[in-house]
């Protein structure tokens, strides 16, 4: 039976966002490593005030920026150092 638990791997141990239903102590896992789009505010000396009031003066941008055109620009350094 496989049983997908969201994580996060930290100082050699992994935490579960969850407990684990029907699962016996010491049971067997495989541990597939994601990479994380997210960014580390707090690593940025950002912390939940300043993000929030982050978050709401660039809402301002979002249809701009998530629209269709805008993907060209996702890759901009590498497709520049290409030229």
């Amino acid at each position: 039976m496989l049983n997908a638990i969201e994580g996060i791997y930290r100082n050699g141990k992994i935490e579960l966002t969850e407990i684990p239903k029907d699962v016996n102590d010491e049971a067997r896992v495989i541990v597939t490593f994601l990479k994380s789009k997210q960014i580390d505010l707090y690593k940025r000396g950002i912390d939940e005030k300043q993000a929030a009031d982050l978050l709401g003066r660039l809402s301002t941008f979002a249809e701009d920026w998530d629209s269709p055109e805008m993907n060209i620009y996702d890759n901009y350094d590498e497709s520049e150092s290409h030229i």
